[in-house]
């Protein structure tokens, strides 16, 4: 009865043994599909983490560069007031000067003028007197003639009549 139970119980220990080698390579499987589903979900949340870490860095980065952004702007907006200033000083400082100019323009015109006032005067005074003398010697030379014509009637009639300017037409 030994022979027999030493089977059964060979069996029955192959069976255990055949059992729990199943169990165990449940367990290995069982623990390794955990470890591949631990895997893939420590893949997934580190994928996550990777993206939300990316994102905030872009955002970190935007807002730094939106900072030297603003700065620059800041300082843009100064120097192109600056500039502004300088070129409304230069403007002002031009329109002074033009005014000056047109100013002093004007008094050299007006003293232009009146200079031409006065040559005119003092040419149409000279005219005058040379019309005057002019005259008066065409007044001269009209008795002069007018004599010696005269005269030279009274010779060539030898009568001694007396002249008459009509008496010649």
């Amino acid at each position: 009865a030994a022979p027999v139970g030493e089977e059964d119980e060979l069996q029955l220990l192959q069976s255990q043994a055949l059992a729990q080698d199943g169990a165990a390579k449940m367990k290995w499987q069982l623990l390794n599909q955990f470890m591949k589903d631990r895997l893939a979900k420590e893949n997934h949340n580190s994928t996550l983490s990777l993206q939300m870490l990316h994102s905030k860095w872009q955002r970190v980065l935007r807002e730094a560069k939106a900072k030297k952004l603003h700065q620059d702007v800041e300082i843009l907006s100064q120097t192109f007031a600056r500039v502004i200033d300088c070129k409304n000083s230069v403007i002002e400082s031009l329109v002074a000067d033009l005014e000056q100019a047109e100013e002093q323009h004007s008094r050299a015109l007006g003293s232009h003028l009146h200079n031409m006032d006065r040559l005119l005067e003092i040419q149409r005074s000279r005219l005058k007197c040379l019309e005057e003398g002019y005259n008066s010697l065409l007044e001269a030379l009209k008795l002069e003639f007018e004599a010696e014509r005269y005269k030279s009637l009274r010779l060539r009639r030898g009568d001694g009549q007396q002249w008459h300017p009509l008496a010649v037409l």
